[in-house]
């Protein structure tokens, strides 16, 4: 019997989200209008072995609950289940980034170094492209090593307002 990742559309102030959940995790909260959507969708579906269903969940309605509150700036971390579908070491780069505090920031070389692998900077770079859930998993807090935003796969217009949100400084602004 084939499983089911139940997905529902969010509208974020900076662009539409599909989130997804599967059993009672989320494992998609991604950009709707995103250049790697296909290859995210087939991973996650070959991965868990489970097909795309409109609808939703009690996981997808606390992911939304969530969201609101962060963009109210009413919450600055997640604690919703995540479930990662990737390989070994893109995991170990998204739990890398989990780590990263509201409000931080971090560039490729500083994140390939908390991983103990400083020549690792192009393959964590691509792990962080890969990151199936959007700001529950901070891939917009890594920018370049001179401090400028870098892409984003919701556009860096969408990582800037992140930034500035988590920033009472207005670093980015």
């Amino acid at each position: 019997m084939e499983e089911t990742i139940r997905i529902q559309y969010y509208q974020s102030p900076c662009g539409k989200l599909i989130i997804g959940s599967y059993g009672d995790k989320l494992c998609l909260c991604d950009w709707q209008d995103e250049g790697r959507r296909k290859l995210i969708d087939a991973r996650l579906q070959k991965e868990l072995h489970a097909g795309y269903e409109e609808g939703g969940s009690a996981t997808i309605e606390e992911a939304i609950t969530q969201l609101d509150e962060y963009f109210d700036h009413k919450r600055t971390f997640f604690d919703i289940p995540l479930l990662f579908a990737g390989t070994d070491f893109q995991k170990k780069v998204w739990n890398e980034l989990l780590k990263i505090p509201y409000g931080a920031t971090e560039s490729y070389a500083g994140l390939s170094q908390r991983l103990g692998n400083p020549k690792a900077v192009r393959a964590v770079a691509a792990a962080n492209g890969a990151n199936a859930l959007s700001i529950f998993v901070p891939c917009h807090r890594i920018i370049g090593s001179n401090r400028q935003l870098t892409g984003y796969a919701g556009g860096l217009p969408a990582k800037k307002l992140l930034l500035e949100l988590e920033s009472p400084a207005g670093l980015f602004g």
